[in-house]
């Protein structure tokens, strides 16, 4: 599946859009093609931060997970570890990062940002699922995209279409959702990069919707 790739790529979202489960997949495809690779998590809204459940299977890839001491426990301690500036400053090491839900949870991207415009190798990824409350047309959606903008200091290059119902996703709740998607990148003139969708269901969706990035799940998300 050819995709553009930056150095430095970031998902963000609103709660629920599914920005956790494509990183992690997201991190897995880049090792899959031999590239160093590590992966933060800069969520200090919520700091049950589900990419951990999948910290095993990201390790045994070789690939390094960074994420605050206090993830997956019952601490509600709005820090990140030192550490995460490694993914700004190692330009060798290809980086995948996931931004905490709405702008609240961008605030957290601030303090990298400087290191991230300066090197200008980054994509910043907005995931779009129709199925969530707050994002169910392309008004709805570019308004959190532009609060996240605001938030975080940095502008999205491109959008990743996630719409799903979990394991009751059938091909028809995403291809009914691809008209929202087409109008909300009209509005914010961006790139739909790719559509991101269970591993079973790729095979069931036809080729003239753009690029397929097929998911295996975490099973602590569904």
């Amino acid at each position: 599946m050819p995709m553009r790739i930056k150095r430095v790529t970031l998902f963000a979202g609103h709660y629920g859009s599914g920005k956790t489960n494509i990183a992690v997949n997201y991190a897995l495809y880049l090792r899959s093609l031999g590239k160093p690779v590590a992966i933060g998590d800069l969520d200090i809204v919520n700091p049950y931060y589900r990419a951990k459940d999948s910290q095993a299977e990201l390790e045994k890839a070789g690939i390094r997970v960074i994420a605050s001491a206090y993830a997956n426990s019952n601490v509600d301690v709005p820090a990140l570890p030192q550490e995460m500036y490694s993914l700004t400053e190692d330009r060798k090491t290809f980086a995948v990062m996931d931004i905490g839900g709405d702008d609240r949870g961008a605030l957290a991207l601030g303090r990298y940002m400087p290191a991230i415009s300066e090197e200008n190798d980054y994509d910043l990824l907005f995931v779009f699922n129709r199925s969530r409350p707050l994002t169910r047309n392309a008004q709805s959606a570019m308004t959190i995209m532009r609060e996240i903008e605001t938030a975080c200091g940095l502008p999205f290059t491109g959008i990743v279409h996630n719409t799903n119902l979990g394991r009751e996703t059938t091909p028809k709740t995403i291809l009914d959702a691809l008209p929202v998607v087409q109008e909300l990148c009209g509005i914010s003139g961006l790139p739909l990069l790719f559509t991101a969708v269970r591993s079973d269901l790729a095979p069931l969706l036809p080729q003239n919707i753009g690029e397929i990035f097929p998911m295996t799940l975490q099973k602590t998300i569904w």
